[in-house]
């Protein structure tokens, strides 16, 4: 919608889920003659771990190399691939390069290559976390390292100190087992606003910021969803709750902010202001499962 008001004229296209999903699960398919440990982390990223089949570091580097020339030779799809000690840094890899490139970041040379890059680069530190580091004069991720945890947590709170650690490269989460079920039976996110919301327009921009953080987080499970549902206080303490399905499952926002803006729209007239609005996606399945 800001794209909108910037540009009315711009032509917009509905994406083709069920392609990406189809693209998505070949991949992933491509994936599974190397390991039996893949974590898709969204649509179209996914973490292999190969230590199990993969005596060396340097020998890591040339089974990624031969994925990368099998998928693209096969399906006609490039990759980015980072290779490195952890998941982190694999990630960070995957996007130094693009398209169609390897790019390796062994343990004794990590500082080198990724201490110089800025902080938004370290997965996870997103725009508002990066304005509260440029605040306190750390630019690049080596900053962020020689910061200290005690020192990241008085600027991030908890989260400081997972910043560090990443930085660190102190990351030690396994990449789970193929087909690793997730209990999660929703995904939402709400939010008590520091002022009342009194027109539709203040709904909207609340709405797409909790729906593009319920897309990210579905994205980071490899799901889609396809029921929308919203939970509306105003400020005297009155909840309402509604809820409708899309016409197919999805992990983007704009179609679940769209929605949600729809169900707003119907069940709130502006006469008295909210207090909190909620967004949740549910009725889930995985991207890689198929379904």
């Amino acid at each position: 919608y800001q794209a909108m008001d910037k540009c009315p004229k711009l032509i917009t296209i509905r994406p083709n889920m069920a392609l990406y999903q189809k693209f998505s699960r070949l991949v992933n398919d491509v994936y599974r003659r190397y390991s039996d440990r893949i974590q898709p982390f969204s649509i179209d990223e996914s973490w292999i771990d190969l230590t199990h089949g993969v005596p060396s570091f340097a020998e890591g580097v040339q089974k990624a190399q031969e994925i990368r020339r099998t998928v693209r030779e096969e399906l006609g799809v490039t990759l980015s691939i980072g290779v490195s000690f952890n998941k982190i840094f694999a990630k960070l890899g995957s996007d130094l390069q693009k398209p169609d490139a390897v790019t390796p970041i062994p343990r004794e040379r990590f500082q080198e290559i990724i201490w110089p890059l800025p902080c938004r680069e370290l997965l996870y530190v997103g725009p508002v976390t990066e304005k509260k580091l440029l605040r306190v004069g750390i630019r690049t991720i080596g900053e962020i390292a020689q910061a200290g945890p005690a020192f990241l947590q008085s600027v991030l709170g908890k989260w400081g100190v997972t910043i560090y650690a990443f930085a660190m490269g102190l990351d030690d989460s396994p990449v789970h087992l193929d087909g690793a079920m997730d209990a999660a039976k929703s995904v939402g996110n709400s939010t008590t606003t520091p002022r009342d919301i009194a027109t539709m327009e203040d709904a909207r921009q609340v709405v797409y910021m909790l729906s593009d953080s319920v897309a990210q987080r579905l994205r980071q499970k490899s799901m889609v969803g396809k029921l929308v549902q919203i939970s509306l206080k105003d400020t005297g303490l009155c909840v309402i709750e509604r809820q409708a399905s899309l016409m197919e499952p999805t992990c983007a926002c704009s179609p679940i902010a769209d929605l949600a803006m729809e169900l707003v729209e119907q069940n709130w007239s502006c006469s008295t202001p909210l207090r909190a609005i909620g967004v949740r996606v549910a009725d889930l399945s995985f991207l890689s499962s198929g379904r």
